[in-house]
């Protein structure tokens, strides 16, 4: 099937519902074996003992909440360029997921923060940054439910997203651009992993079943929003019947 007959939102529908079921079996599979083999076989850190394996849960959560808003961005540009009739879709779906990984990585984060640097919180760049990220999908969650017509809330959405991109390298590069406490890359980076085996593998299956995970709900939600526009567009159009006979 061609990309351009995903922009029949009847299509889409179709292809979705024959997906998710898949989706959710994989990301069932994947994400238990993920987590089974980072409760119960990583071994735990020398220096931080079981404290590491807050690990599994944090670096997938911060990964997809960076990747849900890159999704975000080029959903905006097929908005605002090609006109894509399900870009505004996806972008207003992908955003509660967004940001509700990233709320898991900022408490996560603060979780392994505490024993690690003696604090809770710092505003240090990556941290600012990510609660920044946070604050940019609560207040594009915000515009969409404030605007009334979806299409106008949709254009308005992916300028500021399209804005908002700017941050996504920031968070990225930020722990080497600035002094911060929290610890450089150390899974993608020149010269390889800084993580043993015995954690990275763990850690690499948790963050595939975290992404499908994410791409599952995702899903469901522009199946929903799909259905939500068009029970509003039969209210509008029973509005204006009901009006008409009424003239």
């Amino acid at each position: 099937m061609a990309l351009i007959d995903l922009a029949n939102p009847t299509r889409f529908m179709a292809l979705a519902g024959r997906i998710l079921p898949w989706l959710w079996a994989a990301t069932a599979v994947v994400l238990g074996l993920g987590l089974y083999l980072a409760l119960f076989v990583a071994p735990p850190d020398y220096q931080q003992g079981e404290t590491v394996k807050i690990m599994f849960i944090h670096v997938p959560a911060a990964w997809l909440s960076m990747f849900g808003y890159g999704l975000m961005a080029a959903s905006a540009l097929g908005t605002l360029v090609w006109r894509h009739p399900l870009a505004d879709v996806a972008a207003k779906a992908i955003a509660p997921v967004g940001a509700a990984f990233t709320l898991i990585a900022l408490v996560t984060g603060s979780l392994w923060g505490k024993p690690m640097w003696g604090t809770w919180w710092v505003w240090d760049a990556r941290l600012t940054s990510v609660f920044v990220l946070f604050l940019m999908y609560l207040g594009l969650m915000a515009l969409w439910s404030a605007v009334e017509d979806p299409n106008r809330a949709g254009r308005v959405a992916a300028v500021l997203i399209l804005v908002g991109s700017v941050n996504i390298p920031i968070i990225k590069f930020s722990v080497d651009w600035w002094n911060t406490l929290h610890q450089p890359a150390s899974v993608f980076r020149m010269g390889g992993s800084t993580i043993d085996a015995s954690l990275l593998y763990p850690l690499f299956i948790c963050a595939v079943g975290a992404t499908l995970l994410f791409l599952a709900l995702a899903l469901m939600a522009m199946r929903n929003e799909i259905l939500r526009r068009r029970i509003r567009a039969l209210e509008l159009v029973a509005v204006a019947s009901a009006s008409g006979a009424a003239a």
